[in-house]
């Protein structure tokens, strides 16, 4: 009986390091760019606030919780070529936490005449408070120098850089997050001198493409790919398809998984590199607010031990000029 005990703590630990290699992740990310990309800053041109919460692997113990608000725009520059954007973000793991302040900038380069088809080249500045609260470990010896006694606390600044090409019909998205991070940054070094591990984020670089497909005059097919890479663990694929029912609802699709698509030296052959799969559904309660809801099933090996992830998001759109709605992107 403890070696079963010991053995399924194992699989979970492993399970929760592998987590810890990538940044987080929204499964309705596709409504809100600007949480992988700063160039998505006012991508919407009109004010656009949005607020996500994700519960992973509910009734897991210490299990992921992140939020996320983010409030973004175009200035009154000439021809409305600047977005700017600004985020918080609260992501908590067991013990770690981490709170994010974020600010935007994109610049917006018109491709044709009627300004549909565009460039966008966007930078943004976070600055990061992590955090290690040694009161929710439970060790056996006690005045363990790996554990602090209380809460402890360190500011560190980052940055990312990011590409987004758009037209009415289509997206592609390119960027660099956390520019800042170095080879061993888990580790960070508090002001008494004690070096503890706790989570900090890893340099990634994201990948996204989109397309809107209309069959019908209240129908219409969306699908995406998002590609995350972060140099150690296994790259991260997800494949969405929604449909868009009558201006009204989007239902939609998502499987995430890991592909082996170089070889990494410290990747493990044995891994399950299924991940999850995603329902979600949207809906647009007036032409300006924006409800959803996703519930992820896990593929992979901690699938049987908790009751999958579920994620609410709020979106609002105040419309600044007399334009049509942006629903589709």
């Amino acid at each position: 009986m403890k070696r079963s005990v010991l053995g399924l703590v194992c699989v979970l630990v492993m399970s929760l390091h592998a987590s810890a290699q990538q940044d987080v992740q929204f499964s309705q990310y596709v409504f809100n760019g600007l949480t992988i990309n700063p160039a998505y800053a006012g991508y919407k041109e009109d004010l656009y606030f949005n607020a996500t919460y994700r519960q992973q692997w509910a009734t897991f113990p210490g299990a992921p919780k992140t939020g996320t608000i983010s409030l973004d725009g175009i200035t009154n520059a000439p021809e409305e070529r600047v977005g700017v954007g600004g985020q918080i973000t609260w992501d908590k793991l067991g013990p770690q936490s981490s709170l994010s302040l974020t600010g935007s900038y994109a610049y917006r380069i018109p491709l044709d005449y009627d300004n549909e088809e565009r460039l966008a080249l966007g930078i943004g500045f976070a600055l990061t408070q992590y955090s290690l609260d040694g009161t929710d470990y439970k060790y056996l010896d006690d005045n363990d120098p790996d554990i602090p006694l209380g809460k402890v606390t360190k500011w560190k600044p980052d940055a990312s850089f990011g590409a987004y090409y758009s037209n009415p019909n289509t997206y592609v998205g390119l960027s660099v997050m956390n520019l800042f991070a170095l080879p061993g940054s888990q580790k960070l070094i508090f002001g008494n001198g004690t070096t503890y591990t706790t989570l900090s984020k890893k340099r990634h670089i994201y990948l996204t493409a989109g397309t809107i497909w209309e069959v019908s005059e209240s129908i219409a097919l969306k699908p995406s790919i998002l590609i995350k890479e972060d140099f150690l663990g296994p790259t991260s694929v997800d494949f969405n398809t929604f449909v868009f029912l009558s201006e009204t609802v989007w239902a939609g699709l998502s499987y995430r998984t890991g592909m082996k698509l170089w070889n990494k030296e410290a990747l493990q052959t044995s891994l399950n590199y299924s991940n999850a799969l995603s329902l979600m559904l949207e809906v647009w309660a007036t032409d300006q607010l924006r409800i959803g809801y996703s519930y992820d099933f896990n593929t992979n090996g901690v699938g049987k031990y908790q009751a999958g992830s579920h994620e609410l998001s709020i979106g609002m759109l105040f419309r600044t000029k007399d334009r049509e709605m942006p629903k589709m992107f």
